[in-house]
């Protein structure tokens, strides 16, 4: 169960994850929408789990490899902002979400 102050947190950075996104999304991640749909961080606030959609998934793999090399970026960009609300920015680690791909392949099975 997380706390409020890991739940204030994450949405925190959610929401500075985003923005960072849309701005930079379509010149440096090959035009592609890119939004953080869950943030998790850990109990001691060290780390915040960053589960990413990328659209279109065409480029999906490509979009993510950029999203990687660029990871300490994107982390001192994030954190010139959080800097003055946190005391230490925690790392990032980004994963894919792929609920919406099993969401429409369970959709689907029940079509069938």
């Amino acid at each position: 169960m997380d706390t409020k102050r890991q739940n204030r947190i994450s949405r925190l950075v959610q929401k500075e994850i985003n923005t960072y996104f849309q701005q930079k999304g379509s010149s440096e991640y090959l035009g592609s929408l890119i939004s953080a749909t869950i943030v998790r961080v850990t109990p001691d606030l060290s780390l915040a789990r960053i589960y990413l959609s990328i659209f279109p998934p065409e480029k999906q793999q490509e979009v993510f490899q950029l999203i990687q090399v660029n990871k300490p970026k994107i982390k001192y960009e994030i954190g010139k902002i959080l800097g003055k609300q946190l005391r230490k920015v925690p790392e990032f680690e980004f994963f894919i979400d792929d609920s919406l791909d099993y969401i429409e392949k369970i959709d689907n099975l029940l079509k069938e």
